[in-house]
């Protein structure tokens, strides 16, 4: 019954991906004082079809990503031989979470874009169990990686990502509309080096915005909704003022010091002590960042966001003048040779993980139930999955609770100091952490905590990390080298969970208002990193 009602629902929505749907209009302009500008529309023809494939259409290869209700997996189309970065959404989720609209507008809008510097949407479909978008597929992965590979970019290589990143983001400001997810691991490479701009579930249309909105496919209301990622929030979002094109500004300041030095410019123990450091603007230049650079970040990062680059009256005009990019040719940029990737190295073993079975599709909605035929975990068990468990192998079933989903499963080496066994490795969105013995499956040892300082991940090679508790510090080794998956994951779901779990009563966001709100009425005394958390509670 409770599936069938999920089921339902999604429908209701998925139908509004359709080609050529038929929408009523529906603005209450009484809610805008009589003025709404946003375009709306009662019918719209997408560009990007909806299809009938199935997931069986495609050969899945390596894992791009893992998000909240999401994951993005490398797709060749069985027939053209096609390579697409397929977006895997759980319909589960989104429903139960009220992310609807969040999804709508995501497609909606990225129908509508056209610009090198941004990903494209060719086409969309779904099953029972998921939705699926067809995007461009960027081989050279996240900017991420490569400041995670080199240590840092040298002055000229982040000159020249940070140059398409405003060429993109000029593109989108002009058609009225605010991202608010700029972020390394939303920069994404083409095979020649080149970035685009992915990820817009959390896109803002302004009143005055040219892009088509239909009207029950719009996010938030009120553009002073936090969303984003902590570490490049503006101050002007942790105030509840109103999104601006100048928040997009603030996270390419903060991602340019971040090329520069290899860390965020606010990045601390937890999500609490970086919104402190934002607010307070505590931010500290290497003595190694040019005097350009330092300005040009410097200004990015203004705590008013009319006075940052870009978003004043003089436009982009002026960020592009900046000394900074007095090397970079503005109208002949896409022809203009990129930095040089360095690329994820790839170990081979003999073992029977090495070969490619995560073009086995048979850990994805529909496909489940008519794949699943008793095959070996060995061969299926590093693939992420988001779909509900009902078709998940019976085999890991018991060691999850009902509506529970993996995010991520696959078969490692623990290692010990001699010796080292085969575990499953099992990660899921409730949060928690399982290890097996794929051999004996009949005991899981359970893992979790939300707070780093009880549940930390060290990378200490692109195959081996450590998972490390009060108790013991566990070695694993993944031959797929997946270790950063596994850290980003892991603490991907406890930056998730710290509100929900610590504060059930309130989001950390409105936690952290309250403590600013004390600080404000009480100039006098002062409230150390210590008294963060005792405030939030009372």
């Amino acid at each position: 019954m409770a599936a069938a009602y999920i089921y339902d629902q999604t429908r209701e929505f998925v139908g509004m991906l359709e080609l050529g749907i038929q929408e009523e209009e529906n603005v209450n302009s009484k809610r805008n004082g009589g003025n709404n500008d946003v375009r709306r529309s009662k019918s719209f023809a997408f560009r990007a079809p909806q299809e009938n494939f199935t997931i069986l259409d495609f050969e899945l290869g390596k894992i791009y990503g893992v998000g909240s209700y999401s994951k993005v997996v490398s797709a060749k189309k069985k027939d053209t031989g096609i390579v697409y970065a397929l977006k895997i959404m759980d319909k589960k989720f989104i429903t139960k979470e009220n992310k609807t609209a969040y999804v709508k507008l995501e497609r909606i809008v990225l129908d509508q874009l056209d610009h090198p510097g941004i990903v494209r949407l060719f086409f969309t479909f779904q099953d029972s169990f998921s939705l699926y978008m067809a995007l461009e597929s960027c081989e050279g992965g996240e900017l991420f990686d490569q400041i995670t590979r080199k240590g840092r970019l040298s002055e000229e290589e982040a000159c020249f990502y940070a140059a398409e990143v405003v060429d993109a983001l000029e593109y989108i400001h002009s058609l009225g509309l605010i991202h608010r997810d700029i972020k390394p691991e939303n920069l994404l490479l083409t095979s020649d080096g080149h970035i685009k701009i992915a990820d817009f579930g959390s896109v803002k249309p302004m009143q005055d915005s040219s892009i088509t909105v239909l009207p029950n496919a719009a996010s938030d209301d009120k553009a002073c909704t936090f969303v984003g990622t902590a570490a490049y929030v503006p101050p002007e979002v942790l105030n509840s003022s109103p999104a601006t094109f100048g928040n997009d500004l603030w996270a390419l300041g903060c991602i340019l010091y971040q090329m520069l030095s290899g860390t965020s410019p606010f990045k601390d123990a937890s999500e609490w002590l970086t919104f402190q450091r934002i607010i307070a603007r505590d931010i500290r230049f290497p003595n190694y960042f040019s005097e350009e650079a330092k300005d040009l970040i410097d200004r990015l990062l203004d705590m008013k966001p009319s006075r940052r680059p870009g978003a004043g009256p003089k436009g982009y005009g002026a960020l592009k003048m900046h000394p900074f990019f007095k090397r970079i040719d503005w109208e002949n940029l896409r022809k203009q040779t990129p930095p040089k990737l360095v690329l994820e190295q790839v170990v081979y073993s003999g073992d029977d993980e090495s070969h490619d079975s995560s073009r086995n599709p048979s850990h994805v909605g529909d496909g489940l139930a008519r794949q699943n035929d008793g095959s070996s975990s060995e061969a299926s068990g590093h693939v992420t999955r988001l779909a509900s468990i009902d078709s998940f192998d019976s085999k890991w079933q018991e060691f999850l609770d009902p509506g529970e989903s993996v995010l991520m499963i696959s078969t490692l080496k623990k290692m010990r100091k001699i010796t080292s066994k085969k575990v499953q490795l099992i990660l899921t969105n409730k949060p928690k952490l399982v290890y097996v013995d794929p051999s004996k499956v009949v005991k899981g040892d359970t893992i979790w905590f939300d707070n780093p300082n009880e549940l930390s991940v060290q990378v200490t090679s692109p195959s081996l990390f450590k998972i490390i508790t009060p108790r013991k510090t566990m070695v694993f080794e993944d031959s797929k080298q997946r270790a950063w998956q596994w850290k980003k994951a892991i603490e991907g779901l406890q930056n998730r969970g710290d509100c929900k779990r610590d504060y059930p009563e309130e989001n950390l966001l409105r936690c952290f208002k309250r403590i600013m709100s004390v600080r404000h009425n009480q100039p006098n005394k002062t409230t150390s990193r210590s008294l963060v958390k005792p405030i939030c509670d009372n």
